[in-house]
């Protein structure tokens, strides 16, 4: 008897440790699936006197990708976003989240744009709004303005072909 308490402590422990570890640790959970996206309205990082409004984009599935200049897998995917999405017709837009324009601008002319269009997010509030854990993050709005699908870290040409492409055609 003295030792069946921490027996069942210890057993209970393992138990939930072994299923912590079959999540997908990338593999966050997200309210606003199924949900309208939040409101974005704001300036473009090449034109501050267009801004980024969400509702002009309705009767499109699109993407919203999360990015910054001083992030490094960010740096990383956007010449295959670029390249993946002009090949296939997928509006891209991007927010450049908690950043400096001139780091960003610098970035992009750098490594090239893959965006229609960037809204800067400078204090992070849109950011805050998606549910943004960091970056990069890359969110398929539908044509109705709902967030479909959230892929967390960098965009590849194998999550581009067997996630988010297979996504966006069956909302098409």
């Amino acid at each position: 008897m003295r030792y069946l308490l921490p027996l069942l402590v210890f057993l209970a422990l393992a138990v939930a440790l072994g299923l912590g570890l079959r999540r997908d640790p990338r593999a966050l959970p997200s309210a606003l699936i199924d949900h309208p996206a939040p409101a974005i309205d704001r300036p473009l990082l090449h034109d501050a006197t267009r801004r980024l409004d969400i509702a002009q984009l309705r009767g499109q599935v699109w993407l919203l990708n999360v990015w910054a200049s001083w992030c490094e897998p960010c740096r990383t995917e956007m010449p295959a976003l670029k390249v993946l999405s002009t090949r296939d017709g997928v509006p891209l837009f991007g927010l450049n989240y908690k950043d400096r324009e001139g780091p960003a601008r610098a970035l992009l002319a750098q490594v090239g744009d893959p965006y229609l269009g960037s809204a800067v997010d400078a204090d992070g509030r849109v950011g805050m709004d998606f549910g943004v854990h960091g970056v990069p993050e890359t969110f398929v709005i539908d044509a109705a303005g709902r967030v479909r699908f959230r892929h967390v870290g960098p965009v590849t040409t194998e999550v581009w072909r067997d996630t988010l492409m297979p996504i966006v055609r069956s909302l098409k």
